[in-house]
This record gives C-alpha cells, sequence and structure tokens, in this order.
C-alpha cells in the first residue's frame, strides 16, 4: 500500500477529481481518498513517482508517506 499527502482539495468535486487520476496509474488496483485527513491510500504495485505526478497533473501537490 502507498499513502500519499494531498494538498488542496477542499471539496468532493476536488476528492473525484484526484481518484480518477490515481486510478488511471499503471498497477493501480484501488484508490481510498480521506478528504478530511488530506490523504491518499494506493493498493497495487503503481510508482510513486508517476502517483504524485498525476496528481500534480490535476493540480495538487502531493507527497509520499512512510
Amino acid at each position: 500500500m502507498i499513502n500519499l499527502k494531498i494538498e488542496g482539495m477542499t471539496c468532493g468535486g476536488c476528492q473525484a477529481k484526484v481518484q480518477k487520476a490515481l486510478e488511471t496509474v499503471e498497477r493501480v488496483n484501488e484508490v481510498q481518498i480521506n478528504l478530511a485527513a488530506g490523504d491518499a491510500r494506493i493498493e497495487g504495485n503503481a510508482d510513486q513517482a508517476q502517483l504524485v505526478a498525476a496528481v500534480e497533473a490535476v493540480g495538487y501537490s502531493a507527497t509520499a508517506q512512510a
């Protein structure tokens, strides 16, 4: 599982946009986003750099968490 801290999400629309972006990354099996906590949990073997890039491509910032 990969955990990302997402900055900039303020509403359900933001959450949906980030979720859709993460789901397009290769080798992602499932995405769970917690809007209140500002984080995402990704199941699968996706590359962290690609996940961060996908989030940034839709206008938000992301950092990997341990």
